[in-house]
């Protein structure tokens, strides 16, 4: 499999790893767009938002909850922080491995602007 996400859950690639369980991984963006920027992924090869059936609820409520612990860890739970899934190539997805950014550490300003 050629993806990148794939190959750092299988250790093929290293990664600033934060967060690891049984179902998802936490790390650093290597090209991070604020003072914190971590990728949450599921260990699951799902290559975006569409593609989630029910049977990924319990993934889903997991992640968005490891999320909350992972700006906590990084205390950018006091001031605010963004969670983001971009879900195809007009949202800016370059990855096709579902994945939430949690940007923070600094005022993100608008998230669109036009």
């Amino acid at each position: 499999m050629e993806c990148v996400f794939c190959k750092i859950v299988n250790k093929e690639i290293p990664a600033k790893i934060v967060y690891e369980d049984e179902l998802i991984m936490a790390f650093h963006d290597i090209r991070p767009q604020a003072k914190i920027h971590i990728l949450i992924i599921p260990k699951e090869h799902i290559p975006n938002n569409l593609y989630f059936e029910g049977r990924h609820k319990a993934l889903i409520g997991h992640i968005i909850l490891k999320a909350n612990e992972i700006a906590k860890m990084f205390e950018i739970d006091k001031t605010g922080f963004r969670l983001i899934v971009n879900t195809g190539p007009d949202s800016g997805q370059e990855v096709f491995h579902v994945h939430w950014h949690l940007l923070g550490g600094e005022p993100l300003g608008k998230l669109i602007c036009k």
